[in-house]
């Protein structure tokens, strides 16, 4: 599958490497697939960075980033999972509170390095970031599109719920939003 990719995508999922490597997480997570996607808005001639741009993540990129980080000091539940706990009685702000004040901040995250390992090589990928990928492939063979592109990772991380869609929605990007940005753009330059 990863022969289909375009260069725009293969820069997606080594990036997402990277951000997995950096935060020296034990697996590459959807959510890494979503920061190596705001790391194109950067880059000319991307349709993702395109796609984005148009619906205005551009200005947004920080909080994006913030949002992912709040949903790693959870322990990567999503804001609607945090709504739906309270709604139980459970406070997941006083547990991630209590937590971090025994523990130090970030230890509800997945990274390594607030457990003290350190870890180098290659990542594997969580079931979640697979899925994205096995999506990505549906979304281009219904576009009809002979290639998987970083717009079709980034269709897919809007389809599959979870926290990268949540905090993509959040700022107005949709499935329905970035298939009409992109259809509109089809004929015209991404550049």
């Amino acid at each position: 599958m990863f022969e289909r990719f375009t260069k725009d995508a293969r820069a997606v999922v080594q990036g997402a490497a990277g951000h997995a490597e950096e935060a020296r997480a034990e697996t590459v997570e959807p959510e890494h697939l979503l920061l190596a996607l705001l790391a194109l808005l950067d880059r000319e001639g991307s349709r993702a960075s395109f796609a984005l741009a148009a619906l205005g993540v551009g200005e947004h990129r920080d909080a994006v980033r913030r949002e992912l980080g709040d949903a790693r000091r959870r322990a990567g539940l999503s804001q609607s999972e945090t709504e739906a706990l309270a709604g139980l009685g459970i406070d997941v702000t006083e547990i991630v509170a209590r937590v971090e004040e025994a523990h130090g901040v970030g230890a509800m995250s997945a990274d390594d390095r607030k457990r003290g390992r350190r870890w180098s090589g290659h990542r594997s990928f969580s079931r979640g970031a697979k899925e994205v990928l096995e999506k990505a492939l549906r979304v281009a063979v219904a576009r009809r599109d002979r290639h998987i592109g970083d717009e079709h990772l980034l269709l897919a991380l809007a389809l599959r719920p979870g926290v990268p869609a949540e905090v993509l929605a959040d700022h107005g990007v949709t499935h329905a939003s970035l298939s009409r940005v992109l259809d509109e753009g089809a004929g015209k330059s991404c550049a």
